[in-house]
């Protein structure tokens, strides 16, 4: 067990006693606040750089957007961490990356302050993702690099990290953890819906009537669409679509990949790494039909995942960097009655995924659950993180 304070000049007059049970036995926590300014960091599977989001929140159904900014990857350092995600490298270059990751979200933090026109004081807390390293759930395993210390006495905000382990341990995927998010921000959407967040890799929120919900990633995002049209372009992603557009869909490539790639066929919920989908093959394509293929495949995955919900979404609401490409886009019409981005009901697709994490900052110093065993198979609730001052 152990205690610690926070700082009095933010204005909170709590002492934290962090547990290691479940959430059944939640920690002590007593505050004169009702909501917190939380800020979250995400650096997703896609390796391209820092989405920084601040809001105001409770935890629960109070949310509201504060600000946001991005803080871009040079190819430097998208190179060094493809290759720590890959790669076995050596145990110290993997520290001295580390270091400079957590010096990258350093900045983030600054440029997302001085957007917002604020100081260090007026944040309670940051939900630090980190970068996915590994993620093995059926070993139980997984690594988000970044060193919440560093982070912590650089910003001097107490710093939530190490989302994912605890929801592990009680034989959880690990992921999604942004559905429970999802749920609060479309309580007043019609139902059912899904929430589709298309990162590097895919995944869903179903939620039905009630608090039906259930979640899992679905395939491969935007992940092997970047790494296809660096590889034949040097871009690091299709902007615009300017790729996939000049290209035609394989179908046949399509339903081959269905078929052979176990993964699309499992039911939620279910978590995968961006590498899991290496079997996908659309080398004996043209770079544009290639691209096209794998926007086809992406919806696809999709599409198969939903045939075993419970009720079929009425509208699917498009979340993430994918949302912004016009053939992930319109393979997704194709093959649902209706598909929008998120931002038709206020809500914001670049900067979601950081706005879950500060939400999920705020839901660790309260005790409240990350995750369901309907979003991520674990065995009950659980409340992960862990909090450093």
């Amino acid at each position: 067990m152990w205690s610690g304070g926070c700082v009095a000049s933010r204005g909170c007059v709590a002492l934290y006693t962090l547990r290691a049970q479940i959430y059944s036995v939640p920690m002590n926590l007593s505050v004169s606040k009702t909501t917190y300014w939380a800020i979250g960091l995400m650096s997703g599977t896609s390796l391209d750089g820092i989405d920084a989001a601040l809001i105001e929140t409770d935890g629960e159904d109070i949310i509201r957007f504060m600000g946001a900014a991005y803080h871009a990857y040079d190819a430097e350092m998208r190179r060094e961490l493809s290759a720590a995600a890959r790669l076995d490298i050596p145990l110290n270059n993997v520290l001295r990356l580390e270091q400079k990751l957590t010096e990258h979200h350093v900045s983030a933090v600054e440029q997302l302050l001085a957007a917002c026109g604020q100081s260090p004081e007026d944040v309670d807390v940051i939900g630090f993702h980190g970068q996915t390293i590994r993620h093995l759930p059926d070993e139980g395993l997984t690594w988000q690099m970044g060193n919440p210390s560093l982070l912590a006495a650089r910003t001097k905000i107490p710093v939530v990290s190490d989302f994912r382990r605890r929801d592990m341990a009680e034989g959880g995927q690990g992921a999604p953890l942004v559905p429970l998010f999802h749920q609060a921000l479309m309580r007043g959407q019609e139902k059912p819906c899904m929430i589709l967040n298309l990162g590097g890799v895919a995944n869903v929120t179903w939620l039905g009537g009630g608090e039906a919900i259930i979640a899992g990633d679905v395939g491969p995002g935007c992940g092997l669409l970047d790494r296809w049209v660096e590889k034949h372009t040097g871009r690091p992603y299709d902007k615009d679509g300017e790729v996939a557009l000049q290209g035609r869909v394989n179908k046949s490539v399509v339903a081959r990949c269905m078929e052979e790639v176990p993964f699309f066929s499992q039911l939620l919920p279910k978590s995968a790494d961006r590498y899991d989908f290496n079997k996908v093959d659309v080398t004996n394509l043209s770079a544009a039909d290639g691209a096209a293929t794998l926007c086809a495949i992406t919806a696809e995955a999709v599409k198969v995942a939903a045939k075993n919900l419970p009720l079929v979404p009425k509208t699917v609401w498009v979340t993430g960097g994918g949302a912004h490409h016009p053939v992930i886009m319109r393979e997704l019409q194709e093959r649902f009655a209706r598909v929008e981005k998120i931002d038709a009901v206020g809500q914001r697709a670049d900067s979601l995924e950081a706005e879950c994490f500060a939400w999920l900052g705020v839901r660790r110093l309260r005790g409240l659950p990350f995750s369901r065993p309907e979003t991520t198979g674990a065995k009950t609730e659980t409340c992960g993180g862990v909090l450093t001052v």
